[in-house]
């Protein structure tokens, strides 16, 4: 009876029918009490979302197993605590973490959930060394800074283990159970080999979804942000008393297609590849419309990191915070820098401009205006042949060759293949882990256009998925060139009409093109696919601010931190919308409460230098826009606005250093120019002044605030006429109510010396 309720309760799970499994799982309980089948029901109620009941089931239990998933019922309860005692037992102080590289994966998100970032770091490497092939790790070591490339964690030591793993074991790796009497089969494969501590579990039996690791950082938060609250309550989903995204609300119009010059059977996705390179190719049958969930009880998997490493959302008036009388016209792409190298200046087809002073105009076109545009065009007919002879190499040869002479056989997933077949897929997993490994290890360092061509290495049929697209987009966003953005962004909704993974940093780079038509239509797209995701109510908040009603979008924005409390750019969202209200106060706290999640969040540093510079805390504004710089050392914007802090600090000289590094970061971005401008025209260095000034006329020829400026300074020299002339174009360009009284006080008064002027 035991050996068949058993067996049946395993099938229950594979087939995703969780009440059946619980109830078959209480009856065995019932009959035969003992910790083994109690560890079973807790699997269950994990599956079905109770990490609740899981918990009261096992606590008080000892064995390893049952620490384990004990550890993982905190973690959604988010008791951390509790979680790191039942994995570090107290009774065995030097014992080892319960299933190994899965044991270490889930004590390094408690430390760094737990700022104790070291530590953190130890286990995630730790689990790396046990399981190369546990991505999960590597993707946390990458947004912790700290990951080493992956050439070398990939490499030939991963190599040895892996093939020690399958040869010595006869089956795969300790984590991964492949036995399909084994209950365990599907917790390893829940909690080891994917992203075990998603917001909502789901079974993975053949793994038909692709694993898409975006921004786990912020995204790692389980059902316990979803389920339950944080003391394991009932959850209290109208709490916001959010909005409901109807078509009515967000626009007037009907949506357009979220790709721009796409016929709807898809006949111009390929054209003019007829020699078969692997441009960017999207099948016909992946264009259907994204999937409707209806029952938000089923399961689903948040994907997204944000971008956490994401550009600050927030567009900012040029001058608007630094002091100056400027135009209202001019706004600044707040921290979406770009490589400060000069060999990555124009290299994208749309150069990148950290702070964009010309809004696109209706009816602006574009050469080759094809959804392939942009994507890759070269041929990667050897890709795999490569990587796979680089890893091969690596391999000591005395193994490769007992392998293959003596036909050695290993289990792996229940199917018998030879040892010389395990050292070929070895290789080529390693191999793709490589270039993918480093893709993103590169973009968590804001280097996206190396990322950019790292990702390029890969085979087309890696490339064109969606979390390789999404990464693309993500990088785009960073370098700040948003209609390359919006393009990846496009072709990975194509090709995962299902998938959440960047959505949240979509929505943002459609509200800086002020696409509010394709940004309604996204966000009811993502409320339809799944209403319990973040991601779209980060959207539908981007959309709801676009139309300048910052209350809503702030409701959206604390929604979607209640839906996971983890995620570092809902918060950082919060803080914008407070900002934008005059809430300073509470501004800092969401930012606080971004970096509590993740350090290295260099959008929330940002806004507190924001805030801190409007309020004129000089000291504290340098060492926060001083610490995102840290973080993101290519943003033209963060240069900037240190370099307004600096000079606020009569560090002038400084301040004129930075200001030329940003600069030559990004040389359309007019921001950096117009601030040093600034610093020149105090320093009273007026031809030079004038001079950065004329150059910038030529990047922003339609910003009053570059006028005014001129005027002041003719002003300043006695040169009435000139400086009459310059006032008088500022007026023409239509500046803000706000700049018009500035500019015509300045007219009225140009005839007063500027020491009595000063004194007015």
């Amino acid at each position: 009876m035991e050996a068949i309720l058993t067996e049946r309760i395993q099938n229950s799970l594979r087939y995703f029918m969780f009440k059946n499994a619980i109830f078959l799982c209480e009856r065995l309980c019932a009959e035969f009490p003992s910790e083994v089948n109690l560890q079973l029901l807790a699997a269950c109620y994990l599956q079905n979302n109770q990490a609740y009941s899981a918990y009261h089931i096992l606590k008080g239990t000892q064995t390893a197993q049952s620490r384990y998933l004990f550890a993982i019922s905190c973690f959604h309860m988010d008791l951390l605590s509790e979680a790191e005692t039942a994995l570090c037992h107290s009774n065995e102080p030097g014992g080892e973490i319960p299933n190994g590289a899965a044991g270490h994966y889930l004590l390094g998100l408690i430390y760094r959930y737990t700022d104790r970032k070291k530590s953190a770091i130890h286990h995630f490497r730790l689990a790396l060394s046990i399981d190369p092939l546990l991505w999960a790790a590597y993707e946390e070591l990458s947004i912790l800074g700290a990951a080493e490339e992956a050439t070398a964690v990939f490499g030939e030591a991963a190599a040895l283990c892996i093939q020690k793993q399958y040869v010595h074991h006869g089956a795969a790796s300790p984590n991964l159970h492949v036995s399909s009497e084994d209950y365990n089969l599907v917790l390893s494969r829940n909690f080891a080999s994917e992203d075990v501590y998603s917001r909502q579990f789901k079974h993975t039996q053949g793994n038909n979804y692709r694993d898409i690791p975006g921004n786990y950082h912020a995204a790692a938060v389980s059902s316990g942000a979803v389920a339950q609250p944080q003391n394991g309550g009932p959850s209290n989903t109208s709490f916001y008393n959010t909005p409901s995204p109807m078509a009515s609300q967000l626009s007037a119009v009907a949506p357009p297609p979220l790709c721009r010059n796409v016929q709807p059977n898809g006949s111009n996705l390929n054209t003019g590849n007829t020699d078969g390179s692997p441009r960017s190719v999207v099948n016909t049958t992946i264009q259907a419309p994204r999937r409707k969930f209806v029952d938000e009880g089923k399961l689903r998997k948040i994907s997204g990191r944000l971008f956490s490493d994401s550009g600050p959302r927030r567009s900012t008036r040029l001058a608007g915070d630094s002091g100056a009388n400027t135009n209202a016209n001019t706004t600044a792409v707040a921290g979406n820098g770009t490589n400060s190298s000069s060999k990555y200046l124009g290299s994208s087809k749309l150069s990148s401009v950290a702070l964009r002073t010309v809004t696109l105009r209706k009816g602006q076109s574009r050469a080759n205006d094809n959804i392939e545009e942009g994507i890759r065009n070269e041929a990667f007919d050897d890709a795999r042949s490569n990587m796979a002879s680089t890893t091969s190499s690596s391999f000591p040869s005395g193994d490769v060759r007992s392998l293959e002479q003596d036909g050695a056989t290993v289990l792996v997933g229940g199917v018998v293949i030879s040892g010389s077949k395990v050292i070929s897929g070895t290789s080529e997993v390693l191999g793709l882990l490589r270039t993918l490994g480093e893709g993103y290890r590169l973009s968590c360092l804001y280097r996206c256009q190396d990322a950019l061509d790292t990702y390029l290495r890969l085979p087309h049929r890696h490339y064109n998925t969606s979390w390789v697209l999404s990464q693309i987009g993500k990088a785009h966003f960073e370098l700040v060139d948003y209609l390359e953005a919006d393009r990846a962004f496009c072709l990975a909704c194509r090709v995962s009409p299902y998938s959440l993974e960047g959505m949240d940093v979509y929505s943002t780079v459609l509200y800086h093109l002020k696409e509010d038509m394709k940004l309604s239509y996204l966000a009811q797209e993502l409320i339809s696919t799944d209403r319990l995701a973040p991601q779209s109510w980060c959207a539908t908040g981007n959309c709801y601010s676009l139309q300048k009603d910052h209350e809503t979008a702030l409701k959206n924005f604390q929604r979607a931190v209640q839906l996971n409390s983890k995620f570092a750019y809902a918060h950082t969202l919060c803080g914008h919308e407070y900002v934008a209200l005059e809430d300073f106060e509470n501004g800092i706290k969401c930012y606080q409460n971004a970096l509590r999640i993740d350090s290295r969040h260099y959008n929330a540093w940002y806004g507190l230098g924001m805030i801190y510079l409007r309020q004129e805390k000089f000291e504290f504004s340098e060492h926060h826009f001083g610490m995102a710089f840290q973080i993101n050392p290519r943003s033209s914007v963060i240069m900037s606005y240190l370099g307004t802090a600096l000079h606020a600090l009569k560090k002038s000289e400084d301040a004129i250093k930075i200001m030329d590094r940003a600069i030559l970061a990004d040389r359309k971005n007019p921001l950096p120019m117009y601030q040093k401008a600034n610093i020149l025209m105090s320093l009273e260095r007026f031809d030079d002044a004038l001079e950065v000034l004329e150059e910038l006329k030529e990047y922003a020829p339609r910003e009053s605030s570059v006028y005014a400026l001129m005027g002041k300074i003719y002003k300043r020299r006695n040169m009435h006429e000139k400086a009459m002339l310059h006032f008088g174009i500022a007026l023409d360009l239509k500046p803000s109510a706000t700049d018009v009284a500035t500019i015509k006080a300045a007219i009225e008064k140009l005839h007063v010396p500027d020491e009595l002027d000063d004194n007015l």
